[in-house]
């Protein structure tokens, strides 16, 4: 049974060794989600504090993806924007631990987070991910737009440059 749950700062914290776990798992899969090889768990530790901070300020949406008692995936929503963006929120770092893909998780993820961020107020989300990765190919099926490609926007764990994508959903009304 797979369980969708939005941490506040504390049950972050309370989580963190998943987290870190989940993290750790993705980089060393290869993903590019901002860190570099060598990465290990405890390189993740740092990160997560932060997320937690953020998600214990309102600033961020965290979502997980909870079977057999582990946070086996994740995702956040960054939902504090500049004044003249109250209406959009940024996706980052969907990420599953390589042993708990093909459950479902990303699109359980997506839409949980997607929901949540509507009820925040907003009515765009926005993301990016590496392009020609799987991830890049399951956001089209999850209704999102593909904006466009900037070459060698990022680096691969390993050091390659790689492409990223940028994609949007409209998941309110526009505003008027």
């Amino acid at each position: 049974m797979t369980e969708i749950r939005f941490l506040d700062g504390d049950a972050a914290r309370a989580w963190l060794d998943d987290l870190c776990e989940v993290l750790a798992d993705c980089v060393n899969d290869g993903a590019s989600v901002s860190f570099m090889l060598p990465y290990g768990v405890e390189d993740a530790r740092p990160y997560w504090l932060e997320v937690a901070d953020a998600a214990g300020r309102g600033d961020t949406l965290l979502a997980v993806a909870i079977v057999e008692g582990r946070v086996v995936g994740t995702v956040q929503v960054g939902i504090k924007q500049a004044p003249n963006q109250p209406h959009r929120g940024d996706v980052k770092k969907l990420l599953v631990r390589r042993s708990a893909r093909g459950l479902g998780l990303s699109r359980l993820l997506m839409d949980a987070a997607e929901a949540e961020a509507a009820k925040c107020g907003k009515t765009l989300l926005v993301l990016d991910t590496a392009t020609g990765s799987p991830a890049e190919a399951i956001y089209p099926r999850f209704g999102w737009v593909r904006v466009g490609v900037v070459p060698d926007y990022a680096l691969y764990p390993d050091g390659r440059f790689c492409g990223t994508t940028f994609f949007y959903k409209r998941i309110g009304p526009v505003a008027a």
